[in-house]
């Protein structure tokens, strides 16, 4: 009590000012008389603790390379695990407890000190090492000590210069046999007659606050060293199977190979030191420290500067919401016009409009709204409309028109898309947490790598764990071969001059919440077997791709940030084959993911959004499984599949992109599944046959990456796996197949096709976009359109043009604007219901060459079916209703013998009767057995398109210029 009345007695100023004159074990024993004397001690934190800290010569700024300005959270706190870890050397208890030695030591109070110099009891290192005794300090006084030939440390001593760092400079060259040594406040350079500075073989070595010039140290197991607040320049530090070691709060400068070099199997021997430098370790890991909040918000990262500059406008996306709500961006869409009809309401005149004419329209009308008729109109078609809204698909269109989210689904759906934090991942998985708490091999831990050649270099299964570090203008960062592993924590890797992290012939690891940013080249590059695991980092601002996996790379690539990469987000090819999962691929400046030349991967669940080519490009050879992805909001088209692309396309929601939805290239094999498809400014799914034009489009979606590994052959096919045993985990395809998608509002054609292969389109639902539903322009193979529902579309149902070839079978083509069916060219109209257009239910002209049975048919304005023209048709066995207007049922104009019509059933309405005209037997079309179950294998799938994402996304005011918004490919 008295003396807390004494602490009283004076202001607190003035006892701070008494107490900054005292020692550190002063300090300590005023820390002990009683509660009220340890918090004034613990309030000298940027007093006298900051002086101690920064005046000790074995030490520096604790944040010393990477943040020499930023004070840590408590100067005492700091100096104490200094201090701490400075002992570790003399930590091998376990070893010498039983020796006088050792006894001694514990013993006395003071170890001898013996100075070198002039003046002094030795004028050379050797001679003092000779005299001196177990923990002995030998002090250097300032001048430059040089040995002509190796010493040999057989006693464990300590060695200290005297005065600044750089007043006491070794040219020696040391050979160490002893279980443990420490070297302080030292410049080493190496001797005349070998570069090796420093080497152990057994023993542990500690070196604090020294500076390394020009030449190597060399740690070989069961050897281990630890290394903190030294300075590397042009020198390097190699581990050969060492089981640990720690460097930490280094600086690595200019160096001519890597800095950091480990190679060869953690040993099993272990010295004395493993376990402390361990404990050391993962106290100081960064996983321990308080985490970060993810960067994973568009607000947050435009405040940080990352986002790209130009100008945008905001809108909101709503995947398979109702239609009233669509996003503000998409009110007015450019929508070239080419090859869809558009005709006056009796005359059946068709004008056609060309690629280069466009037409400015809302595109939030709700589907209502694109009805031709008055109110009153609508009132009398009810009496002569037949219900069809129960046939298979009308699951589908209600989650288009009616459809609204349910909450418990909305936030699931939300939360997938949502990134997740390394915490998440790590609970996920207890073998990715295993890997992330591993401390072996080399511990590199907040240490700088500049202005050299390479930072780490793994080989011989060597493993190395590398945190809180920074490489920047480097050759490369961290180079990873040979099944070596390397775990990565919180690095920022930056301007390397090729790519940052190389990871090749199987080797594995974790590279986690690192900043990869700025490198000429890949961000990551994985090949030749490699598969390490890549989480929850930025990778951003290459100058190519972000992520590049190839040569039968492999990875699991998830929960990352990729973005503003001038190539894509991830480039796949040469048979790599990643899983890239739950990641957020955005504003990059090429596509979003580019697989290509064989490549594969299982894509999930990710979220594509604003790149400026296509948000998925797949071509030559490319045969990936793209799956519940969120694909949006970008530049160009959602999905390109360019020439001889493969790839499950499934469970997908497609929307808001600029191009279309989905653009594919005839001589492509996609089988694209039980997608959303809406919104999109073009047409829904695009296919074209023309030749791939390198002038109107770069060499590749991915860019020109230096793919050859210093002159190593770039022939992968020898390498490449068998076709049976690529396709043996889903169900194969002779023909491209679009089926069981949702295809709606879009701002042309649902569906267009100008084809030279065949094409199988089964059981779509397009609906309610803002030209015909399908658009057959060019089909010299046959293009089968069965089982789908094609509803409520601006103009037509089916346009088919001249010298194409179509079988239109089992459809059901419902209240589109226009003609239901109009067709020049060839082929089989059969079993459809063509209900309800606005325009003739099946107009044939020109050279039509039709064969037209057991289709039911009814217009409420037009003819039920019109032949024009030079039209040969076979018009048999078909049941026609008659609409409101006076016309003929069926229209025959055509003068050309070879039109045959017969055994059709010609019905007209009657007001006064009871019976309603009902369609039984079979019911409304199209019939899809299962179809309420849905068709998709995806267990994520009908969650996707089920339910409503809500996301911010930036789009361009302005359309494209005059590069081609549909992608021409290579």
């Amino acid at each position: 009590m008295r003396v807390t009345m004494e602490i009283n007695g004076l202001p607190l100023e003035l006892w701070r000012l008494i107490l900054s004159y005292l020692r550190l074990p002063d300090l300590g024993r005023c820390s002990l008389v009683c509660r009220a004397w340890y918090e004034l001690i613990l309030s000298l934190d940027n007093t006298r603790w900051r002086q101690l800290c920064l005046g000790c010569i074995e030490c520096r700024h604790p944040n010393w390379p990477n943040q020499p300005d930023v004070e840590p959270w408590s100067w005492r706190e700091a100096f104490k695990q200094h201090y701490l870890a400075s002992k570790t050397w003399t930590k091998n208890s376990q070893d010498l407890e039983s020796s006088n030695c050792f006894y001694l030591f514990r013993r006395k109070k003071d170890r001898r000190v013996l100075s070198v110099g002039p003046g002094c009891e030795f004028d050379n290192l050797r001679s003092a090492l000779l005299s001196a005794g177990v923990y002995d300090r030998i002090v250097l006084l300032p001048g430059v000590y040089e040995e002509q030939s190796e010493i040999f440390l057989k006693a464990p001593v300590e060695i200290m210069g005297r005065g600044k760092l750089g007043d006491v400079a070794l040219l020696v060259s040391f050979n160490q046999h002893c279980p443990t040594m420490r070297l302080c406040n030292l410049v080493f350079m190496p001797a005349w007659f070998t570069p090796i500075i420093y080497k152990t073989t057994s023993g542990h070595v500690q070196f604090d606050n020294c500076n390394f010039e020009n030449g190597q140290l060399q740690i070989h197991a069961p050897g281990t060293c630890q290394v903190k607040f030294c300075t590397f320049n042009q020198s390097s530090i190699n581990f050969h199977s060492v089981a640990i070691s720690l460097l930490k709060n280094c600086e690595f400068v200019g160096s001519e190979n890597a800095s950091v070099m480990v190679e060869g199997c953690p040993s099993v021997d272990r010295n004395w030191a493993c376990k402390h430098l361990t404990m050391l370790a993962k106290s100081r890991s960064v996983l321990l420290q308080t985490a970060e909040p993810p960067l994973c918000s568009m607000s947050k990262l435009e405040s940080q500067g990352h986002l790209l500059m130009r100008s945008v406008r905001t809108c909101e996306i709503i995947v398979g919401g109702d239609p009233s709500n669509t996003i503000p961006a998409l009110q007015t869409q450019v929508m070239p016009k080419k090859g869809c009809e558009k005709e006056s309401d009796n005359a059946g005149n068709l004008t056609m409009a060309h690629k280069e004419e466009a037409v400015t329209m809302e595109t939030d009308s709700s589907d209502s709204e694109l009805s031709m008729s008055s109110e009153n109109e609508e009132d009398d078609e009810s009496i002569y409309k037949l219900p069809y809204q129960a046939h298979s698909l009308s699951h589908m269109l209600a989650k288009v028109i009616h459809g609204r989210p349910q909450t418990n689904g909305l936030t699931a759906l939300q939360n997938d898309y949502e990134l997740k934090t390394l915490q998440q991942e790590l609970q996920k998985d207890k073998d990715t947490q295993s890997l992330a708490n591993a401390m072996q091999g080399c511990l590199v831990q907040k240490c700088l790598f500049r202005d050299g050649k390479g930072g780490v270099f793994i080989c011989s299964q060597g493993q190395a764990r590398v945190e809180g570090s920074i490489f920047r203008d480097l050759t490369y960062a961290v180079r990873s071969i040979q099944n070596s592993k390397v775990i990565m924590l919180k690095n920022d890797i930056h301007h390397c001059k090729t790519s940052g992290i190389f990871l090749r012939l199987g080797a594995g690891g974790l590279i986690a919440e690192n900043n990869i940013h700025s490198n000429c080249e890949a961000g990551v590059d994985i090949r030749k077997g490699a598969n390490p695991l890549i989480l929850c980092n930025r990778i951003h601002s290459g100058l190519r791709s972000g992520i590049v996996v190839l040569g039968n790379g492999k990875g699991i690539i998830r929960s990352n940030q990729i973005y503003g990469n001038k190539e894509a987000g991830i480039y796949i090819l040469y048979n790599g084959n990643p899983l890239v999962s739950g990641n957020h691929i955005f504003q990059g400046l090429a596509a979003g993911i580019a697989v290509n030349e064989n490549g594969r991967g299982q894509i999930t669940e990710n979220v594509i959004r604003e790149n400026q080519w296509g948000g998925t490009d797949i071509r030559r050879g490319g045969d990936p499984v793209l799956r519940s992805n969120l694909i949006c909001c970008g530049y160009s088209d959602g999905v390109v599949v360019g020439e001889r692309g493969k790839g499950l396309i499934e469970g997908n929601t497609i929307y808001g992109n600029k191009g279309c939805g989905i653009w594919i290239m005839s001589s492509s094999l996609p089988h694209i599944t039980n997608n959303q498809i809406g919104h999109n400014s073009i047409y829904g799914i695009a296919v074209f046959c023309r030749k791939d034009d390198a002038n109107d489009y770069l060499a590749n979606q991915g860019g020109n990456e230096n793919f050859n590994d210093e002159g190593e052959a770039a022939n992968w096919e020898n390498e490449l796996e068998s076709e049976d045993e690529r396709l043996t985990s889903r169900r194969p395809i002779s023909v491209a197949l679009v089926e069981s998608n949702n295809i709606n509002h879009n701002g042309a054609a649902g569906l267009y096709i100008k084809s030279s292969e065949a094409l199988n389109i089964i059981g779509n639902a397009i609906h309610a976009n803002h030209d015909c539903g399908v658009a057959v322009f060019q089909s010299s193979q046959l293009t089968r359109i069965a089982n789908n529902s094609i509803s409520c579309n601006s103009l037509g149902g089916v346009l088919v043009e001249a010298e194409c070839r179509v079988d239109l079978r089992g459809n059901g083509i419902y209240d589109n604007s226009s003609h239901g069916v109009a067709c020049k060219g060839d082929g089989i109209v059969t079993e459809n219901d063509i209900l309800g257009n606005q325009g003739c239910g099946l107009k044939l002209f020109q050279t039509s060459d039709m064969k037209v049975t057991k289709n039911r048919i009814h217009s409420f304005r037009g003819y039920g079916i019109e032949m024009l023209d030079q039209t040969k048709a076979l018009v048999q066995d078909n049941l026609i209703f008659q609409g409101k207007s006076k016309k003929s049922i069926l229209q025959q104009v055509s003068s050309v013998e070879g039109c045959i019509i017969q055994n059709n059933k010609l019905l007209a309405f009657k007001k006064r009767s009871d019976v309603a005209w009902t369609l039984e037997n079979p019911p409304a079309r199209p019939h899809i057995e299962g179809a309420s179950r849905g068709v998709s294998t995806a267990g994520n799938s009908q969650k996707v398109s089920n339910m409503t994402a809500r996301i911010a996304a930036r789009v361009d005011s302005g359309c494209h210029n005059n590069g081609s918004i549909f992608c021409t490919i290579v």
